[in-house]
């Protein structure tokens, strides 16, 4: 029951998406611009860079937040507690009831999750992300290949088998929400890192 609480509590949490807030400051949607992604490379080409990385950051910080308030506040000694709370806030920002299932596509979200679990296994991902993109100059890759490189990580470090398995589903569901990305890298019309900062 409390491992259902945590996953709850950060699907809450993870509805909270600041990019369709500041869009809708604006006076627009972020999901009917650009790539209709509502997350922050989304922002960063249609607002520009400072409200792409504070996107990123409170997206980031969103997430890290449920993992430590399931952990260490609300379920504390409930193994598995500040991972199921990671994982629902995910799995928020992507499907989120409040915005009609509309979200981003939980690269920031994902990140922050890492973060809270362990600020160590959030450097080893931060390295291999920036390899990611020095190689390849595509954002869009990072979380998919991201989200298998930390379910391995996780499996062997801890031997937790139902924690894997969350895992390994949520990198199946992030994988399919960059089916277009993939589709747009093979095609070459793909937007790169390098593009988005020189905005």
């Amino acid at each position: 029951m409390k491992i259902l609480l945590a996953l709850l509590l950060g699907y809450a949490i993870g509805n909270i998406n600041p990019a369709v807030i500041l869009s809708k400051l604006k006076g627009f949607d972020i999901r009917d611009k650009g790539t209709g992604n509502a997350g922050a490379s989304n922002v960063t080409m249609i607002m520009g860079k400072k409200a792409g990385a504070a996107t990123a950051v409170f997206d980031i910080l969103k997430a890290t937040a449920a993992v430590i308030i399931a952990e260490r506040l609300l379920f504390p000694g409930t193994y598995d507690a500040g991972l199921a709370a990671g994982i629902g806030c995910v799995l928020g920002h992507i499907f989120p009831a409040l915005m009609k299932f509309r979200g981003g596509k939980g690269l920031a979200s994902l990140g922050g999750m890492i973060l809270g679990l362990s600020p160590l296994y959030f450097a080893a991902m931060l390295a291999a992300a920036l390899i990611l993109v020095i190689v390849f100059d595509y954002i869009s890759l990072i979380a998919p290949v991201g989200s298998v490189i930390f379910t391995l990580i996780y499996a062997f470090s801890t031997g937790d088998a139902a924690g894997t398995a969350a895992l390994a589903v949520l990198s199946v569901i992030v994988a399919f929400k960059h089916t277009k990305n993939f589709i747009r890298i093979h095609n070459d019309t793909e937007k790169h890192v390098s593009s988005l900062w020189k905005k």
